[in-house]
Protein backbone atom coordinates (compact mmCIF):
# COMPACT_ATOMS: atom_id res chain seq x y z
CA UNK A 1 0.00 0.00 0.00
CA UNK A 2 1.47 3.45 -0.82
CA UNK A 3 0.77 6.73 0.55
CA UNK A 4 3.42 8.61 -1.17
CA UNK A 5 4.48 10.24 -4.16
CA UNK A 6 7.67 10.00 -6.22
CA UNK A 7 10.37 10.03 -3.33
CA UNK A 8 13.71 11.75 -2.89
CA UNK A 9 16.85 11.32 -0.63
CA UNK A 10 18.74 13.50 0.94
CA UNK A 11 21.21 13.77 3.89
CA UNK A 12 20.34 15.82 7.10
CA UNK A 13 22.18 18.45 8.28
CA UNK A 14 19.87 20.12 10.74
CA UNK A 15 16.94 21.40 11.98
CA UNK A 16 16.52 25.16 12.22
CA UNK A 17 13.12 25.07 13.58
CA UNK A 18 10.67 22.83 14.69
CA UNK A 19 9.38 22.69 10.98
CA UNK A 20 12.05 22.96 9.11
CA UNK A 21 14.79 20.87 8.30
CA UNK A 22 17.95 21.67 6.37
CA UNK A 23 19.42 19.15 4.28
CA UNK A 24 21.80 18.14 1.35
CA UNK A 25 20.17 17.17 -2.08
CA UNK A 26 21.41 16.52 -5.19
CA UNK A 27 24.92 18.58 -3.65
CA UNK A 28 22.86 21.64 -2.90
CA UNK A 29 21.60 22.68 0.67
CA UNK A 30 17.93 23.27 0.69
CA UNK A 31 15.30 23.49 3.47
CA UNK A 32 12.38 20.91 3.54
CA UNK A 33 8.62 21.11 5.75
CA UNK A 34 8.81 19.02 8.83
CA UNK A 35 5.41 18.01 9.39
CA UNK A 36 6.22 16.29 12.53
CA UNK A 37 6.57 18.46 16.30
CA UNK A 38 8.53 15.51 17.79
CA UNK A 39 12.06 15.98 19.21
CA UNK A 40 13.41 13.23 17.34
CA UNK A 41 16.97 13.45 18.74
CA UNK A 42 17.57 9.83 18.34
CA UNK A 43 17.04 9.89 14.66
CA UNK A 44 18.38 12.62 13.64
CA UNK A 45 22.07 12.58 13.13
CA UNK A 46 24.59 14.53 10.90
CA UNK A 47 24.37 12.53 7.55
CA UNK A 48 20.99 10.58 8.02
CA UNK A 49 19.23 9.45 5.34
CA UNK A 50 15.95 11.77 4.77
CA UNK A 51 13.25 10.18 2.27
CA UNK A 52 11.63 13.50 0.47
CA UNK A 53 8.38 14.57 -1.28
CA UNK A 54 8.02 17.40 -3.81
CA UNK A 55 5.73 19.48 -2.67
CA UNK A 56 2.70 21.48 -4.04
CA UNK A 57 3.08 24.74 -6.17
CA UNK A 58 2.83 27.35 -3.75
CA UNK A 59 4.28 26.15 -0.41
CA UNK A 60 7.00 27.92 1.26
CA UNK A 61 8.98 25.44 1.35
CA UNK A 62 9.63 23.51 -2.13
CA UNK A 63 10.03 19.73 -0.30
CA UNK A 64 8.51 18.17 2.64
CA UNK A 65 10.23 15.05 5.12
CA UNK A 66 7.68 11.95 5.24
CA UNK A 67 10.71 9.61 6.62
CA UNK A 68 14.68 9.08 7.96
CA UNK A 69 16.47 6.27 7.78
CA UNK A 70 17.30 4.23 10.75
CA UNK A 71 19.95 1.43 10.51
CA UNK A 72 19.10 0.91 6.79
CA UNK A 73 15.16 0.86 7.34
CA UNK A 74 12.77 3.93 7.05
CA UNK A 75 10.88 5.54 10.09
CA UNK A 76 8.06 7.30 8.68
CA UNK A 77 7.58 10.90 10.25
CA UNK A 78 4.72 12.75 8.13
CA UNK A 79 1.75 13.00 11.26
CA UNK A 80 -0.66 13.78 8.66
CA UNK A 81 -0.28 10.29 6.71
CA UNK A 82 -0.69 8.54 10.31
CA UNK A 83 -4.51 8.69 10.10
CA UNK A 84 -4.21 7.64 6.31
CA UNK A 85 -2.06 4.52 7.77
CA UNK A 86 -5.00 4.70 10.65
CA UNK A 87 -7.59 4.59 7.79
CA UNK A 88 -6.31 1.88 5.80
CA UNK A 89 -6.05 -0.72 9.26
CA UNK A 90 -9.55 0.19 10.18
CA UNK A 91 -11.17 -0.49 6.79
CA UNK A 92 -8.94 -3.56 6.52
CA UNK A 93 -10.20 -4.73 9.65
CA UNK A 94 -6.88 -4.75 10.73
CA UNK A 95 -7.01 -3.10 14.53
CA UNK A 96 -7.87 -4.83 17.25
CA UNK A 97 -11.68 -4.37 19.18
CA UNK A 98 -12.32 -2.27 16.24
CA UNK A 99 -13.11 -4.94 13.32
CA UNK A 100 -16.23 -4.29 11.31
CA UNK A 101 -16.64 -0.95 12.83
CA UNK A 102 -17.67 2.25 9.95
CA UNK A 103 -15.53 5.67 9.78
CA UNK A 104 -18.30 8.40 10.32
CA UNK A 105 -16.29 11.20 10.15
CA UNK A 106 -12.86 12.45 10.11
CA UNK A 107 -11.77 15.16 12.24
CA UNK A 108 -14.48 15.64 15.02
CA UNK A 109 -14.85 18.27 17.67
CA UNK A 110 -16.19 17.86 20.48
CA UNK A 111 -15.87 20.21 23.70
CA UNK A 112 -11.89 21.69 23.40
CA UNK A 113 -10.48 18.71 21.49
CA UNK A 114 -10.87 17.64 17.91
CA UNK A 115 -10.00 13.87 17.10
CA UNK A 116 -9.28 11.91 14.43
CA UNK A 117 -12.36 9.59 13.95
CA UNK A 118 -16.13 9.32 14.68
CA UNK A 119 -16.80 5.43 14.22
CA UNK A 120 -19.35 3.63 14.36
CA UNK A 121 -20.07 -0.28 15.55
CA UNK A 122 -24.16 -1.10 15.33
CA UNK A 123 -25.89 1.57 17.22
CA UNK A 124 -22.23 2.38 19.21
CA UNK A 125 -20.51 5.62 18.62
CA UNK A 126 -16.74 5.50 18.48
CA UNK A 127 -14.06 8.67 19.17
CA UNK A 128 -10.86 7.65 17.71
CA UNK A 129 -7.71 9.54 18.42
CA UNK A 130 -4.31 8.44 16.81
CA UNK A 131 -0.90 8.91 17.70
CA UNK A 132 2.35 8.23 15.86
CA UNK A 133 4.74 7.01 17.17
CA UNK A 134 8.92 7.24 16.33
CA UNK A 135 10.56 6.44 19.34
CA UNK A 136 11.87 2.40 19.77
CA UNK A 137 14.25 0.70 20.94
CA UNK A 138 15.73 -2.77 23.11
CA UNK A 139 11.90 -4.44 21.94
CA UNK A 140 10.11 -1.43 23.50
CA UNK A 141 8.04 1.93 21.71
CA UNK A 142 7.49 5.10 23.93
CA UNK A 143 5.32 8.23 22.96
CA UNK A 144 5.15 10.80 23.18
CA UNK A 145 9.31 11.56 22.83
CA UNK A 146 9.14 15.55 23.57
CA UNK A 147 6.08 16.89 26.47
CA UNK A 148 2.22 17.14 24.94
CA UNK A 149 -0.29 19.30 26.74
CA UNK A 150 -2.45 18.44 23.85
CA UNK A 151 -2.50 15.01 23.77
CA UNK A 152 -2.89 14.62 27.38
CA UNK A 153 -6.22 16.78 26.71
CA UNK A 154 -7.20 14.65 24.24
CA UNK A 155 -6.93 11.72 26.47
CA UNK A 156 -8.59 13.77 29.89
CA UNK A 157 -11.15 14.30 27.18
CA UNK A 158 -11.73 10.84 26.09
CA UNK A 159 -11.96 10.14 29.69
CA UNK A 160 -14.90 11.98 30.44
CA UNK A 161 -16.99 11.10 26.76
CA UNK A 162 -16.44 7.63 28.03
CA UNK A 163 -17.73 8.41 31.64
CA UNK A 164 -21.06 10.00 29.79
CA UNK A 165 -21.43 6.47 28.11
CA UNK A 166 -19.06 7.09 24.77
CA UNK A 167 -16.68 4.54 23.50
CA UNK A 168 -13.23 5.69 23.02
CA UNK A 169 -10.01 4.55 21.53
CA UNK A 170 -6.58 5.79 21.33
CA UNK A 171 -4.25 4.49 18.69
CA UNK A 172 -0.99 4.19 18.60
CA UNK A 173 0.92 3.63 15.52
CA UNK A 174 4.38 2.84 16.17
CA UNK A 175 6.89 2.84 12.94
CA UNK A 176 8.67 -0.56 13.36
CA UNK A 177 7.73 -4.51 14.04
CA UNK A 178 10.53 -4.73 15.85
CA UNK A 179 8.89 -3.75 19.31
CA UNK A 180 7.01 -6.36 21.67
CA UNK A 181 5.96 -3.64 23.81
CA UNK A 182 4.75 -0.01 24.21
CA UNK A 183 4.70 2.02 26.79
CA UNK A 184 4.08 5.87 27.41
CA UNK A 185 7.27 7.99 28.04
CA UNK A 186 6.63 8.73 31.86
CA UNK A 187 10.64 9.63 31.85
CA UNK A 188 9.84 12.76 29.31
CA UNK A 189 6.33 13.61 29.97
CA UNK A 190 4.78 12.14 33.62
CA UNK A 191 1.67 14.19 33.01
CA UNK A 192 0.75 12.74 30.05
CA UNK A 193 1.87 9.28 31.18
CA UNK A 194 0.22 9.56 34.17
CA UNK A 195 -3.22 10.35 32.50
CA UNK A 196 -3.04 7.80 30.27
CA UNK A 197 -2.85 5.58 33.20
CA UNK A 198 -5.67 7.43 34.76
CA UNK A 199 -7.91 6.46 32.08
CA UNK A 200 -7.27 3.18 30.84
CA UNK A 201 -10.25 1.64 32.17
CA UNK A 202 -12.58 3.66 30.19
CA UNK A 203 -10.51 3.90 27.11
CA UNK A 204 -9.49 1.31 25.18
CA UNK A 205 -5.32 1.65 24.62
CA UNK A 206 -4.38 -0.17 21.63
CA UNK A 207 -0.75 0.20 20.06
CA UNK A 208 0.02 -1.37 17.07
CA UNK A 209 3.44 -1.93 15.08
CA UNK A 210 3.53 -1.53 11.19
CA UNK A 211 6.56 -1.73 9.23
CA UNK A 212 7.98 0.57 5.45
CA UNK A 213 9.21 -0.77 2.66
CA UNK A 214 12.51 0.60 1.48
CA UNK A 215 10.10 2.67 -1.70
CA UNK A 216 8.01 3.58 1.46
CA UNK A 217 4.94 1.56 1.13
CA UNK A 218 3.16 -0.07 3.80
CA UNK A 219 4.49 -3.36 4.57
CA UNK A 220 1.18 -5.82 5.06
CA UNK A 221 2.13 -7.58 8.38
CA UNK A 222 0.25 -5.34 11.57
CA UNK A 223 1.77 -6.67 14.82
CA UNK A 224 -0.27 -5.95 18.42
CA UNK A 225 1.71 -4.66 21.09
CA UNK A 226 1.39 -5.36 24.99
CA UNK A 227 1.30 -3.05 27.33
CA UNK A 228 2.82 -3.84 30.66
CA UNK A 229 0.54 -1.43 32.60
CA UNK A 230 1.65 -2.77 36.46
CA UNK A 231 5.31 -1.87 35.19
CA UNK A 232 3.73 2.19 34.42
CA UNK A 233 1.79 1.80 36.99
CA UNK A 234 5.19 1.14 39.29
CA UNK A 235 7.19 3.21 37.17
CA UNK A 236 5.87 6.38 36.48
CA UNK A 237 6.52 8.46 39.60
CA UNK A 238 8.64 11.74 40.23
CA UNK A 239 11.67 9.54 41.39
CA UNK A 240 15.00 8.15 39.61
CA UNK A 241 18.44 9.50 38.45
CA UNK A 242 18.83 12.25 35.76
CA UNK A 243 21.71 13.63 33.32
CA UNK A 244 22.38 17.27 33.28
CA UNK A 245 23.93 18.57 29.91
CA UNK A 246 25.97 21.81 30.40
CA UNK A 247 27.84 23.71 27.78
CA UNK A 248 31.21 25.76 28.05
CA UNK A 249 32.16 28.12 25.69
CA UNK A 250 35.44 29.77 26.50
CA UNK A 251 38.38 27.89 29.24
CA UNK A 252 37.03 28.59 33.29
CA UNK A 253 39.20 27.92 36.06
CA UNK A 254 36.30 27.71 38.69
CA UNK A 255 36.39 27.20 42.20
CA UNK A 256 34.21 23.95 43.08
CA UNK A 257 33.69 23.67 46.93
CA UNK A 258 36.08 21.16 48.57
CA UNK A 259 37.67 20.49 45.41
CA UNK A 260 39.06 23.53 45.07
CA UNK A 261 39.98 25.62 41.72
CA UNK A 262 39.73 23.27 38.53
CA UNK A 263 39.96 23.72 34.92
CA UNK A 264 37.31 23.56 32.95
CA UNK A 265 37.84 23.05 29.06
CA UNK A 266 35.47 24.33 26.57
CA UNK A 267 32.48 21.53 25.76
CA UNK A 268 30.02 19.32 27.17
CA UNK A 269 29.78 18.22 30.47
CA UNK A 270 27.31 15.51 31.52
CA UNK A 271 26.77 15.34 35.01
CA UNK A 272 24.72 12.37 36.58
CA UNK A 273 22.64 12.78 39.93
CA UNK A 274 19.48 11.38 41.48
CA UNK A 275 16.19 11.89 43.45
CA UNK A 276 14.80 9.45 44.78
CA UNK A 277 11.68 12.20 45.53
CA UNK A 278 10.94 15.35 43.52
CA UNK A 279 12.95 14.85 40.02
CA UNK A 280 11.66 17.61 38.06
CA UNK A 281 12.38 19.91 41.00
CA UNK A 282 15.82 19.06 41.70
CA UNK A 283 16.23 19.18 37.71
CA UNK A 284 14.44 22.87 37.66
CA UNK A 285 16.78 23.54 40.52
CA UNK A 286 19.98 22.83 38.39
CA UNK A 287 18.67 25.25 35.36
CA UNK A 288 18.37 28.20 37.73
CA UNK A 289 21.68 30.08 38.37
CA UNK A 290 20.50 32.03 41.35
CA UNK A 291 20.94 29.52 44.34
CA UNK A 292 22.71 28.97 47.40
CA UNK A 293 25.98 26.83 46.60
CA UNK A 294 25.37 23.25 47.76
CA UNK A 295 26.20 20.87 45.40
CA UNK A 296 29.15 20.81 43.24
CA UNK A 297 27.19 20.64 39.98
CA UNK A 298 25.93 24.26 41.39
CA UNK A 299 29.42 25.97 40.96
CA UNK A 300 30.28 24.64 37.31
CA UNK A 301 26.64 25.91 36.58
CA UNK A 302 27.33 29.03 37.32
CA UNK A 303 29.83 29.35 34.48
CA UNK A 304 28.14 26.97 31.79
CA UNK A 305 25.00 27.40 29.41
CA UNK A 306 21.89 24.72 30.49
CA UNK A 307 21.74 22.62 27.57
CA UNK A 308 19.66 19.72 27.85
CA UNK A 309 18.10 17.44 31.12
CA UNK A 310 17.37 13.67 30.88
CA UNK A 311 15.27 12.39 33.57
CA UNK A 312 15.62 8.38 34.14
CA UNK A 313 12.43 7.46 36.38
CA UNK A 314 13.30 4.51 38.06
CA UNK A 315 11.99 3.05 41.55
CA UNK A 316 15.47 1.58 41.43
CA UNK A 317 19.11 3.86 42.58
CA UNK A 318 20.59 3.68 39.32
CA UNK A 319 23.02 6.21 39.43
CA UNK A 320 26.01 4.71 39.72
CA UNK A 321 25.30 2.50 36.89
CA UNK A 322 24.26 5.59 35.06
CA UNK A 323 27.38 7.50 35.80
CA UNK A 324 29.50 3.86 34.60
CA UNK A 325 27.90 3.93 31.10
CA UNK A 326 28.16 7.77 30.70
CA UNK A 327 32.08 7.52 31.48
CA UNK A 328 31.85 4.70 28.52
CA UNK A 329 30.65 7.49 25.43
CA UNK A 330 32.61 10.45 27.10
CA UNK A 331 36.12 11.57 26.63
CA UNK A 332 36.85 12.07 30.44
CA UNK A 333 36.14 12.26 33.71
CA UNK A 334 36.74 14.88 36.43
CA UNK A 335 37.97 13.25 39.80
CA UNK A 336 35.94 13.55 42.35
CA UNK A 337 33.36 15.59 41.32
CA UNK A 338 29.70 14.95 42.30
CA UNK A 339 31.24 11.46 43.86
CA UNK A 340 31.99 11.95 47.77
CA UNK A 341 28.87 10.00 48.50
CA UNK A 342 29.46 6.65 46.52
CA UNK A 343 32.54 4.29 45.27
CA UNK A 344 32.46 6.19 41.97
CA UNK A 345 35.62 8.25 40.68
CA UNK A 346 33.21 11.02 38.98
CA UNK A 347 29.90 12.04 38.25
CA UNK A 348 30.71 14.53 35.46
CA UNK A 349 32.26 13.75 32.23
CA UNK A 350 33.17 15.95 29.22
CA UNK A 351 32.52 15.51 25.49
CA UNK A 352 33.93 17.68 22.96
CA UNK A 353 30.47 17.83 20.62
CA UNK A 354 27.70 17.71 21.52
CA UNK A 355 26.13 14.87 23.01
CA UNK A 356 22.74 14.96 21.17
CA UNK A 357 24.87 14.40 17.91
CA UNK A 358 26.01 11.33 19.07
CA UNK A 359 24.63 8.14 18.55
CA UNK A 360 26.41 6.52 21.22
CA UNK A 361 25.21 8.86 23.56
CA UNK A 362 21.27 8.20 22.60
CA UNK A 363 21.90 4.50 22.40
CA UNK A 364 23.13 4.41 26.30
CA UNK A 365 20.38 6.86 26.85
CA UNK A 366 17.34 4.27 25.32
CA UNK A 367 19.43 1.58 27.33
CA UNK A 368 18.06 2.74 30.42
CA UNK A 369 14.53 4.70 28.87
CA UNK A 370 13.72 2.03 27.14
CA UNK A 371 14.39 -1.38 29.10
CA UNK A 372 12.25 -4.24 27.89
CA UNK A 373 10.29 -5.54 30.90
CA UNK A 374 10.90 -9.00 32.30
CA UNK A 375 8.04 -11.59 32.31
CA UNK A 376 8.17 -11.75 36.33
CA UNK A 377 7.47 -8.16 36.75
CA UNK A 378 4.93 -7.41 34.43
CA UNK A 379 3.46 -11.53 34.86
Amino acid sequence: MGFFDPILTADYISRPNRFTVTCRLNGLRVNAYLPNPGRLWELFFPGARLYLEKADSGRKLPYTVVAVEREDRPVMLHTHKTNLVARHLIEGGRVPGLVGVEIVKSEVTIGRSRFDFQLKQGEIDIYLEVKSCTLFGGGVAMFPDAVTARGKRHVEELARLAEAGAKCVVLFIVGSLEPDYFMPEYHTDLAFSQALLAAKSQVNVIALGVGWNPDLTLKEEVKTLKIPWDVVEHEARDRGSYLLILRLTDAKSVEVGSLGVLEFKPGYYIYVGSAMKNLAKRIERHKRLRKKMHWHIDYLRRVCDFHAAFPIRSSERIECLLAEAVKEVSEFEITDFGSSDCACRSHLFYMPQDPLNSRLFHRMLQSFRMQKPIPCVIG
